[in-house]
C-alpha cells in the first residue's frame, strides 16, 4: 500500500509531497488516466476530490471488507483508490449528463467479481448522493414452475443460467419503469436455494427513487454471433451434439437485444484467460466444504462450467468484445490471482 493512501486518512491536510506522489502515480498509466478522465490540467482536482470521498467512504468500506469478504480493509485499500473510487466518480458524472436514471451494464464470467464491485460501486454513489440498485441478470431467472415446462420442452437446458432460462419481458418492464422515473418499482428477486439449489422467486423488493442501476450478469450485452463460426469451436465444444446446442443458445441471444438496447454504458471484467473461472469456481467450492457448507466435487464443477462453456463460449463470445469500443465502455483485465490489469 502507498504511504500517501495512509496519510490521506489519518490526517486532516495531506502534504504536498504526498499529494505529488499521487498524482505522478494517476497519471503514470495513460490508459487508466485516459478511461477516467485525468490530464495534467485536471489531475490536481482529481486527486482533492478522491481524496475527500475516500475519507467519507472508509468507514463504511471497511466495515464491508470486514464482514463480507472477510479481509483487512487495508488490502483493498490500493483497489479501491486506483479503480473504484475513479469508477464511481465517472458513473456519478454519466448520471449527471442524463435527464433520466442511468443502467449500467457489469458483464464478467463467474468469479470475476461482478458482485463485489457492485456493492463497493454502490457504497461510493452513496457518499456521492446516488441511489443505487443492484440487479442480477439472475434475479430475472424464469420461475421454478416454468423452468420444469422448459426442460420438458427442451431437456438440454437441465441448469439455469443460458439464454432461455430468464424472464426477457420482467426485465425489460423493471428497466423502463425506472427509466421513466416511475416510483415505486417492484424489483424481481431469486433465491437460488429453493427447491435443493434449483432456484425459484423470491418475494419482491419494493424500490423509489432510483439513480443508477447496476445490471450486471454472466451475459449481461453479450451479442449473437456468425454461426459458422461452431464450426471450428474450442472446447468442450467438440461433437455435433454439442455444436448444435452452442447454434441453438446462439439464436435465442436474440431475444435479449432489447435487454442489451436499455444500457446506457456496458463494463466488461475481463479474465486474461477465461479458463480461470474454472479455478475460482473451484476454490470458491473448496471454501464452502471448509467451512462445513455443502459443495461439488471438481468433476463436477468442471462438468458445470463446461456446461456453460459450450453454451456461450467466452472465446467466441466474449474475447471480440474486447476490442469492440461502440459496445464496451471500460474494460477491466483481471488476472488469476484476482488483481486488476489494464484498465482502457
Amino acid at each position: 500500500m502507498n504511504l500517501w493512501l495512509n496519510e490521506i486518512l489519518v490526517t486532516d491536510a495531506v502534504g504536498e509531497t504526498w499529494q505529488q506522489q499521487a498524482r505522478v502515480a494517476a497519471l503514470s498509466d495513460q490508459l487508466r488516466a485516459k478511461a477516467f478522465g485525468i490530464t495534467p490540467e485536471n489531475v490536481h482536482e482529481v486527486i482533492e476530490r478522491r481524496s475527500h470521498l475516500l475519507k467519507s467512504v472508509f468507514p463504511a468500506f471497511s466495515q464491508f471488507c470486514q464482514t463480507s469478504l472477510q479481509v483487512q480493509p487495508e488490502e483493498m485499500l490500493q483497489v479501491l483508490w486506483d479503480l473504484w473510487l475513479p469508477l464511481g466518480m465517472k458513473l456519478a458524472l454519466q448520471r449527471q449528463q442524463l435527464s433520466r436514471p442511468m443502467i449500467q451494464g457489469i458483464l464478467g464470467v463467474q468469479g470475476t467479481g461482478k458482485t463485489t464491485m457492485s456493492k463497493v460501486l454502490s457504497l461510493i454513489l452513496q457518499h456521492l448522493g446516488y441511489h443505487t440498485l443492484s440487479l442480477s441478470l439472475d434475479d430475472l431467472y424464469k420461475t421454478y414452475s416454468d423452468r420444469l415446462v422448459l426442460i420438458q420442452q427442451d431437456p438440454r437446458l437441465i441448469w439455469r443460467g443460458p439464454p432461455g432460462t430468464h424472464d426477457i419481458d420482467l426485465g425489460l418492464n423493471v428497466l423502463d419503469q425506472i427509466r421513466q422515473l416511475q416510483s415505486p418499482v417492484m424489483v424481481p428477486r431469486f433465491d437460488k436455494s429453493a427447491y435443493r439449489g434449483a432456484g425459484d422467486r423470491t418475494t419482491p423488493e419494493m424500490v423509489t427513487g432510483v439513480d443508477i442501476v447496476l445490471f450486471e450478469g454472466w451475459f449481461v450485452g453479450v451479442r449473437p454471433i456468425n454461426p459458422d463460426v461452431f464450426k471450428t469451436a474450442p472446447p468442450p465444444i467438440l461433437t455435433d451434439e454439442d455444436r448444435t446446442f452452442a447454434r441453438d443458445i446462439n439464436l435465442r441471444l436474440h431475444d435479449y437485444l432489447p435487454l442489451w438496447e436499455r444500457l446506457d454504458s456496458l463494463i466488461l471484467l475481463y479474465p486474461t484467460d477465461y479458463r480461470y473461472s474454472l479455478e475460482w469456481r473451484k476454490q470458491a467450492e473448496q471454501q464452502m466444504i471448509a467451512a462445513g457448507k455443502s459443495g461439488m466435487s471438481d468433476a463436477e464443477i468442471e462438468q458445470f462450467v463446461n456446461y456453460f462453456w459450450r453454451s456461450l463460449h467466452p472465446e467466441l463470445f466474449v474475447n471480440p468484445l474486447v476490442k469492440n469500443i461502440t459496445l464496451v465502455d471500460l474494460v477491466i483485465e483481471i488476472h488469476g490471482d484476482r488483481s486488476f490489469g489494464k484498465v482502457a
